[in-house]
């Protein structure tokens, strides 16, 4: 296992560095978030361990760049900042996993072999195509870089049909693919492509192919 540890404190960096190697773990450091993306861009990691609070870049935003650059190193945030509200924001940055400071070395541990199984991740976390840009981390859809207002469905619709990539959808396919509770009818469907596509503006882009479904 090869891990990267983001960390400006120098000394927790090289004592969780050195604690790692003592587990047979290859460990590296990088004390700010513009040296952890170069670091990255030239070595493979299976996790990084990114401290949230960072100069130069912050951990959030070397987060972003390396979750919709489609990088596949799982990423554990280790922070002071410890609240709900942070977990949750933390996460959504697209890290794998959060841990709160001060922590328990066994407990980074279990988190780090955890991480470790669950391997590299291969889906895209960014889909393009006919200038629809799809963040699927953070949530945000554009189109020739204009913001769209979707919906949860509107999004769900618009992310199957990119990655179909140019492959007919059927509206039970779309069903299966969004809606955790299918409705009674498919015109949900219907209704929700409609006003996707009113969103989408013009050219139109998404294709009804009478008797088989939708196509992007």
């Amino acid at each position: 296992m090869r891990v990267l540890v983001v960390e400006d404190e120098k000394e927790l960096a090289e004592m969780i560095a050195d604690g790692l190697r003592g587990e047979g773990i290859e460990a590296h450091i990088a004390h700010d978030g513009s040296t952890a993306l170069q670091m990255t861009a030239a070595t493979d990691y299976n996790v990084i361990m990114l401290d949230r609070d960072l100069p130069v870049m912050s951990g959030d935003a070397v987060c972003r760049t390396l979750a919709t650059s489609g990088y596949p190193a799982r990423i554990l945030m280790l922070t002071a900042a410890g609240t709900l509200d942070d977990i949750v924001d933390g996460l959504g940055q697209g890290a794998d996993d959060y841990l709160s400071k001060p922590f328990a070395y066994l407990e980074l541990i279990a988190r780090l072999h955890a991480l470790a199984r669950r391997g590299p991740s291969d889906a895209p976390t960014v889909l393009e195509r006919h200038g629809i840009r799809l963040d699927t981390v953070r949530r945000l859809a554009e189109r020739d870089g204009r913001f769209l207002a979707v919906t949860p469905k509107e999004f769900g619709i618009l992310e199957a049909l990119l990655e179909a990539d140019g492959g007919i959808l059927s509206a039970t396919d779309l069903l299966n693919a969004v809606w955790d509770t299918p409705p009674e009818s498919r015109s949900a469907v219907k209704v929700t492509v409609h006003q996707l596509r009113r969103k989408l503006g013009t050219p139109p882009l998404i294709e009804t192919v009478p008797g088989f479904g939708y196509r992007l």
